[in-house]
């Protein structure tokens, strides 16, 4: 069992929180603080029982937050939201064989914003190097997007559980 399995916890009213580990997560059912609105088929075994992991947790009680309206932007997120596939080949990768490739380069005035930058393998980042994806004569499969916060959530517990997010919280 990966120590990087992250779950989705809820707050009481099915606002999203954020992810938080599955040992975190664990802690928190074990001490009664949230119940499971849907597991995952991972399971932890102790040396009396065995528990499946949460993939979706909602908190039993409120906590007053301040709402994040947006995704942070950062390298593991790109990757989320590009569902760890390479925007040139079209090719599945772990997180570990990926980088992201700015596509107008920063030597070229490029930013690291939402909309430069795409998950890329290796190869194509090398061949792409510090030219557009024009200029290196190679296109993306989609262009990339800022995600929404349900967008997000959407591919993220999609390739990672196969569970919709709309319908879990419709149902």
């Amino acid at each position: 069992m990966s120590s990087m399995e992250a779950v989705i916890v809820l707050n009481a009213g099915y606002e999203f929180m954020g992810l938080i580990s599955w040992r975190r997560a664990m802690t928190l059912l074990f001490s009664g603080k949230v119940e499971v609105l849907k597991e995952s088929d991972k399971v932890v075994r102790t040396v009396s029982k065995s528990f499946r992991i949460p993939a979706v947790i909602r908190l039993l009680k409120f906590i007053r937050q301040i709402y994040r309206r947006e995704v942070p932007f950062s390298r593991k997120n790109v990757l989320i939201r590009d569902a760890f596939t390479c925007q040139y080949c079209g090719d599945y990768f772990m997180s570990n064989e990926l980088t992201v490739d700015h596509i107008i380069p920063k030597v070229q005035g490029g930013e690291n914003r939402w909309n430069n930058v795409v998950a890329c393998c290796r190869v194509c980042n090398v061949k792409k190097g510090g030219r557009t994806p024009r200029q290196a004569g190679m296109s993306l499969i989609r262009q990339p997007f800022k995600p929404t916060i349900m967008e997000f959530l959407n591919v993220y517990l999609t390739r990672k559980f196969g569970i919709n997010l709309n319908e879990l919280l419709s149902a």
